[in-house]
């Protein structure tokens, strides 16, 4: 080795130190979060999620018979009178602002959806089924066509 070889690293080491701006940043950080109030609450906050209890969930089966059971959990008793919003969806589309204005009565918007086929069936929002429209005493219906498993709409939700 030669003595140049020996004396880069000390080099890069008083160069690192000396003139790096992140290592100035660090140091002044860390030396102004022991001033800092909001240090001591957030600590508090990392030590309460710590503590924080763990909840073992439910996994559905695919192979249940789809929330029919006569039998239901005293736990799930409390969510069923939940009102949730239901709807069907036709078809959607993208306009511009423009193309909005200049809507009026007669007007036709294209959909992204063939004649015929079926309609998203929404709860609150999330997709749960295909359907078909039906007319039962006078009224629009739908008659499910497809209804997407517990299981295949838990992994959509995350």
């Amino acid at each position: 080795m030669s003595d140049d070889d020996k004396e880069k690293p000390a080099e890069t080491t008083d160069e690192t130190t000396a003139e790096d701006p992140w290592a100035d940043a660090m140091e002044e950080q860390a030396s102004s979060e022991e001033d800092d109030p909001w240090a001591g609450a957030m600590e508090e906050q990392a030590d309460e999620e710590a503590k924080a209890e763990a909840i073992d969930l439910e996994t559905f089966d695919s192979d249940s018979d789809n929330g029919n059971s006569k039998s239901i959990d005293p736990d799930l008793e409390i969510i069923l009178d939940i009102p949730v919003s239901i709807s069907m969806e036709v078809g959607s589309t993208s306009i511009t602002i423009r193309n909005l204005l200049q809507l009026n009565q007669g007007s036709v918007i294209e959909l992204d959806r063939l004649a015929g086929e079926p309609l998203d069936v929404l709860v609150n929002g999330t997709l749960i089924a295909h359907g078909e429209v039906v007319v039962v005493n006078e009224k629009f219906g739908i008659r499910m066509t497809d209804v997407i498993s517990p299981a295949e709409r838990i992994k959509k939700l995350g």
